[in-house]
């Protein structure tokens, strides 16, 4: 198995704990180090171009994480909708599981509440995510636990 992770260094500290839960849900799984390779990118709009980039190689799936938080201007709106539109655009060209777990948060506090501080955990849900689609993908039944 063979899965692709791509990381924006933009709000790194949010992204970090992204990753670091995904790549642990992987391994849970069972899912090895060398099978996941992960790349980082200065922002969150370069998320789909990684994205792409990996589609066209030997990828069952692709995780894009990333944290987009509100700021005073309407660049918030734009990247969003730009990065949504990107991966999904990738994941219907390629026919490859691409999956968002970029957070779009209104506040610091809610991007950390999503990454193990109190929600629920985003890197981990898009690992499991990865797993459930290469498995529908492959024709199989879709369910998996903890």
């Amino acid at each position: 198995m063979n899965i692709a992770i791509a990381v924006s260094r933009f709000n790194q500290d949010i992204t970090q704990r992204l990753l670091q839960g995904a790549v642990e849900r992987l391994s849970e799984l069972g899912v090895s180090k060398e099978e996941i390779a992960i790349v980082w990118v200065p922002g969150a709009v370069e998320l789909p171009l990684a994205a792409q980039r990996f589609a066209q190689q030997e990828y069952e799936a692709v995780i894009c994480l990333g944290a987009v938080i509100r700021g005073e201007t309407d660049h918030y709106d734009y990247v969003c909708q730009q990065v949504s539109y990107g991966c999904q655009r990738v994941a219907l060209d390629y026919d490859i599981p691409v999956i968002f777990g970029v957070l779009t948060t209104a506040n610091l506090e809610q991007a950390l509440a999503r990454t193990g501080g109190g929600h629920s955990h985003k890197g981990r849900e898009a690992a499991d995510a990865a797993m459930q689609m290469i498995t529908l993908m492959e024709g199989h039944d879709c369910t998996c636990h903890e």
